[in-house]
């Protein structure tokens, strides 16, 4: 499974449409294949900070997210509309059952 974990970062002007940018777009983002789950929160310590969980089934499947216009688009308009660059980490991950070792 590949997990990715960003964040961008909103001006009090921005914060409004980062917000319904981010909503569309994790919505969009949860029919794709692969995709196993997408979500975007607020930062409770920094409520202009606005942090995207994602799990993908596998590389390829994020790779063809990457790839779909519309994120492409999404990717632009949050770094014009950022206060600072965003963030972007993608780890490999297995999942573990603590009850099973």
């Amino acid at each position: 499974m590949i997990i990715v974990i960003g964040s961008v970062t909103s001006s009090r002007e921005t914060h409004a449409r980062i917000s319904q940018l981010s909503l569309e777009h994790v919505v969009r983002s949860r029919a794709e294949p692969g995709c196993i789950a997408h979500n975007v929160h607020v930062d409770l310590e920094d409520e202009s900070r606005f942090v995207f969980v994602e799990y993908w089934a596998d590389m390829s499947a994020l790779m063809a997210h990457f790839a779909v216009p519309a994120s492409r688009e999404f990717a632009d308009a949050l770094i014009r509309l950022s206060s600072a660059p965003p963030e972007l980490k993608i780890y490999s991950s297995d999942e573990v059952n603590p009850g099973n070792s």
